[in-house]
């Protein structure tokens, strides 16, 4: 008798194939000690929709979800601007955008989101009492839990996952009361990543405070232009489109200790131009502007073959230089490059300063983070859509001038404060980190 081997076969009863879409069939079931239940069997759809439109000058609060906060109060509209029905969500509720929830995009509402509604794009549903809605939204957010969801997402163009899909999931169901125990111990350590983040922003501040009082300098912040008229002495009138706070800006810069000086009459800019048609062979890493931390600098530069260089890819950095971003989306987009990134090539949305021995440049760095840098680059943005600061308005920004000794005895304090923000920074995402993989770990197996 000849037995066949379906080693690589994966037989489904025609009574269970009740979608054409097979890569469901070919995924494996998760495993866990808990017990593994469908989730249809302990969430309910809440589909009720309300005609916000009716009432058309209230105002109503908009929810949104995204993959980053889940839930989060997204804005407020009148009810004559809103043209269909709205769902609306209870604390506790869940909502999930059905063609972004293989990228994590679901969310709980909570106690703290005052609005309640939600656009009828979104699949909202509840959970019985067997069910935490904060365990099930930890769930969805989990390595494991993702692939069964892109597993069955459905559709070519756009991945969607209906609730009916949602319903036949099967997810490990622990008893309420662990439920509450493996999120509280989540949380727990989620609270600790929090507060070293609210450190971390505590020493930023520490670190302008400090900067600021070497320079004889207040600390400034312009938040609204002056009503009415405002006045400037003839001699230091150097533009006519001035803002009021660059008088302000102006006028407290005075009261330094040290002597002002333009960056552009100090500094040395400096262009090496980057031809792709000059190095067709080879390949290139290449420096983005989003790649920038403002405290951990060059976090990383991706390798590309010349002929596929982007046409911003425009001059080489050396070690030591200082690269600006000069666009708006990216204004503090600033650092110094480091060895490992010596000889990469960066965009044209850099200005790029060399080192010398007559200024030292991570304090020009530093007044350039600072409140007095940051709203000087503001005001001499020009354009509509895409401002940006051109090299001849950065040249004309003023900054307060210590000698090259005093410049780096000042940065040696502010670089030990910035070490101990890249500590924190480094233990929270530790933290953050071991969470999600114990929350995984006890869930899956």
């Amino acid at each position: 008798m000849i037995t066949a081997n379906f080693n690589y076969l994966n037989f489904i009863p025609f009574t269970n194939f009740d979608l054409w879409d097979t890569k469901r069939y070919t995924s494996k079931s998760i495993s866990s000690t808990y017990p593994i239940v469908s989730l249809g069997s302990c969430v309910k759809e809440e589909n009720k929709k309300y005609k916000l439109f009716l009432e058309e000058e209230k105002d109503f609060g908009i929810l949104g979800v995204n993959n980053k906060e889940g839930i989060f109060d997204a804005y407020i509209q009148k009810g004559k601007e809103i043209n269909q029905p709205y769902k609306k969500m209870e604390v506790g509720w869940l909502a999930y955008n059905p063609y972004r929830i293989n990228v994590g995009s679901i969310g709980v509402r909570k106690e703290e989101h005052k609005h309640e509604y939600i656009s009828p794009a979104y699949v909202v549903f509840s959970c019985l009492e067997s069910l935490l809605p904060e365990y099930l939204f930890l769930l969805f957010k989990t390595n494991i839990f993702n692939k069964v969801i892109n597993e069955n997402t459905t559709g070519s163009v756009r991945q969607n996952l209906t609730i009916e899909i949602l319903r036949k999931l099967e997810i490990p169901l622990p008893s309420l009361e662990e439920q509450e125990q493996i999120v509280r111990t989540y949380y727990d350590k989620i609270k600790q990543a929090e507060q070293l983040e609210e450190q971390a922003k505590s020493l930023e501040k520490e670190i302008e405070l400090y900067f600021l009082k070497q320079l004889g300098l207040n600390p400034i912040e312009i938040k609204s232009k002056i009503k009415g008229l405002f006045t400037i002495d003839f001699n230091d009138l150097e533009r006519w489109d001035y803002f009021s706070s660059d008088v302000r800006i102006a006028d407290e810069l005075k009261k330094s200790v040290f002597p002002l000086v333009k960056i552009g009459a100090t500094y040395f800019f400096e262009k090496r131009p980057f031809n792709k048609n000059v190095y067709k062979q080879e390949t290139f890493k290449y420096i983005e502007i989003g790649a920038i931390d403002p405290i951990k600098g060059i976090v990383e530069a991706k390798e590309i073959k010349t002929n596929k260089a982007p046409s911003r890819a425009t001059q080489f950095v050396k070690e030591g230089d200082l690269i600006l971003g000069t666009t708006r989306p990216y204004l503090k987009k600033f650092t110094i490059v480091t060895k490992e990134y010596d000889n990469n090539v960066c965009s044209s949305g850099f200005s790029v300063i060399r080192q010398s021995e007559n200024y030292y440049l991570p304090y020009l760095l530093q007044f350039l983070r600072c409140s007095y840098g940051i709203e000087q680059l503001k005001n001499r943005m020009t354009g509509g859509l895409y401002p940006a600061i051109t090299e001849g308005e950065l040249k004309e920004i003023k900054i307060p001038f210590p000698d090259v000794d005093n410049q780096i005895a000042i940065m040696q304090s502010v670089k030990q404060k910035e070490d101990s923000i890249l500590k924190n920074q480094s233990k929270i995402s530790a933290l953050k980190q071991q969470a999600e993989q114990e929350f995984e770990k006890t869930i899956f197996n």
